[in-house]
């Protein structure tokens, strides 16, 4: 399958079973809110949606001995999609991120980020409604790949030595080393699909943002190959920033420096539209977007490849909230719903979408929105579910 059918219509079925992986911390809990908000928008629309679970994090470990087995995987190759809620992953000490492995081994190497504000959310900023942005973020490589070596580790040291007498650049003894690889058919494959999914979706610009001006041969290159790209495999329907007249209908490829970029989408984000990006600004970014818009707990994601897609809540585990039925479950509400649509359940998903503009009309907000909205009483995260629930008609 491509992105350019986001609406998969080449999945389209009248029923699907789903692999779901209901992840660590607080995962049970916003499973439980989002599944029947998920199966009756279903049956609603005319069709039949039923889930079954595959292990993963730490229940996969207590069960299995591993933290990702290769059933998981292999039940997702073979269904081409899946939900997922958040998995624990340590910090600075054992097992590196599920989340990261996962789209590594699936080679799911686009994270996108649909980013746009539900009227009647609290937001901190005073227009959130000119939020209305996609974020695609390269997947695989970058700093994300994982290629680092402890301070002091021999390995590092072997590296900190080789610099110096074949390049002679000097690196401070006992620093930790990390490499940050980014590859033209990366880079490319990345801009490729956002591209696709500009066009098909009639936006207007697409926006490759980078750190060139100081990382020249990784981020510079990933500016490089993103222009590149649109003008080799997009000509006529794609035009550079700077070449572009007054009123050309074609699509605007632009660049922003990523520490420019983080005003804009503050200052001017109506003027922005898809973003494509290197694996950590892409990070950065999206969390930074997500709060314009009510925080990550607002925030659907998918990680996507040319044959399947992992579709995922963008928030942590909440380890401090863990049974105590307070968490907002709309990240994966909203996954779910954009899980739907990918599927060609168009219809299905817009009854999700409007059932949750009642709710939040109603000022029916978790913990985590009441707080920004001020003098409103929270729900638990089961009520909130059950209030978008029975708002779906």
């Amino acid at each position: 399958m491509s992105i350019e059918n986001l609406d998969a219509s080449n999945l389209a079925l009248i029923d699907a079973e789903i692999p779901v992986i209901i992840g660590d911390g607080v995962g049970p809990e916003i499973w439980a809110a989002t599944e029947p908000i998920l199966t009756k928008a279903a049956a609603l629309s005319g069709k039949k949606l039923a889930f079954f679970e595959i292990l993963a994090g730490e229940k996969a470990f207590k069960e299995t001995g591993s933290h990702l087995p290769e059933q998981s995987l292999e039940a997702i190759k073979k269904s081409r999609i899946a939900l997922k809620g958040p998995l624990a992953t340590p910090v600075g000490k054992g097992i590196r991120s599920l989340n990261v492995a996962i789209r590594q081994k699936l080679d799911l190497y686009a994270c996108v980020r649909p980013v746009k504000w539900i009227e009647g959310v609290p937001s901190p900023v005073k227009n959130p409604s000119h939020v209305d942005m996609i974020l695609f973020r390269e997947n695989t490589e970058d700093v994300y790949q994982g290629l680092e070596w402890a301070a002091s580790s021999e390995q590092a040291q072997d590296l900190i030595n080789y610099v110096k007498q074949r390049f002679n650049v000097y690196v401070r003894p006992n620093s930790a080393i990390g490499l940050k690889p980014m590859s033209e058919f990366g880079s490319k494959r990345l801009v490729r699909m956002a591209l696709k999914w500009a066009l098909k979706e009639k936006r207007t610009s697409l926006t490759l943002v980078h750190k060139g001006n100081i990382m020249k041969f990784t981020e510079g290159a990933f500016r490089t190959w993103g222009y590149e790209l649109a003008d080799q495999e997009f000509p006529g329907l794609t035009v550079a920033e700077s070449e572009a007249a007054q009123g050309d209908t074609r699509l605007i490829v632009k660049d922003r420096i990523a520490d420019n970029m983080f005003m804009q989408s503050l200052l001017r984000p109506a003027e922005y539209s898809v973003l494509a990006m290197p694996n950590l600004n892409g990070d950065y970014l999206s969390d930074c977007l997500a709060g314009q818009i009510g925080g990550l707990g607002m925030a659907p994601g998918a990680n996507i490849s040319d044959e399947m897609a992992v579709f995922e809540a963008t928030h942590g585990t909440a380890p401090k909230y863990v049974g105590l039925d307070k968490v907002n479950p709309s990240s994966l509400i909203l996954s779910g719903a954009f899980m739907l649509r990918y599927l060609g359940w168009n219809e299905a998903a817009e009854l999700i979408h409007q059932a949750l503009k009642r709710a939040f009309a109603e000022s029916i907000y978790t913990y985590d929105l009441a707080r920004q909205a001020g003098c409103v009483e929270p729900v638990k995260c089961s009520e909130f579910g059950r209030a978008v629930f029975d708002r779906l008609s």
